[in-house]
């Protein structure tokens, strides 16, 4: 018997991957709204960071959190090639995601904005005060921030049957 859920629409979701092979389970890409994304951003602490070095792109993992008052992806660095990369393009993208691999399901949040050295010392030490750990050795004491000026997110669902408005990919 597969696995069900329920999402808001009170449709199942199958979510067991061989159950959805045997009963023709049809996958949906939903769009997140940007509440969604937010949300998802607020969450959690770990990201991938793309900025173009030296005229190609570069992406690195990044701990961060999300500032809600300055809707802005923030994290700490050192100075270097990541810092400089940042300050100099002055444009970022940033992206979380989450899988099921065992249901192949999944989610991601794309954010583009403005990249900037935060330095009003109120700013840091309200920043300061949100316990961001960083996860690589180092002295990091620099902020950076990503405005997000562009947030979209999608989600991989599986239903019975395909949703009118969802993009089936």
């Amino acid at each position: 018997m597969p696995t069900e859920t329920h999402t808001d629409t009170d449709q199942p979701q199958v979510t067991d991957g061989a159950a959805r092979e045997r009963y023709g389970a049809h996958a949906i890409m939903q769009e997140l709204s940007r509440d969604e994304c937010l949300e998802l951003l607020a969450s959690h602490q770990f990201g991938r960071l793309a900025v173009v070095v030296n005229g190609a792109p570069a992406i690195r993992p990044v701990n961060y959190v999300f500032d809600r008052p300055s809707q802005s992806v923030v994290f700490r660095t050192g100075r270097g090639s990541k810092f400089q990369a940042l300050l100099t393009a002055a444009e970022a993208s940033f992206e979380i995601d989450g899988t099921d691999e065992a249901a192949r399901t999944g989610w991601s949040v794309i954010v583009q904005g403005v990249t900037a050295a935060v330095a009003f010392p109120t700013d840091i030490r309200r920043l300061d005060a949100l316990g961001l750990a960083t996860w690589a050795p180092g002295r990091k004491p620099h902020w950076v921030h990503i405005r997000a000026r562009t947030v979209s997110g999608r989600r991989i669902v599986f239903g019975s049957a395909p949703v009118a408005g969802d993009y089936q990919g």
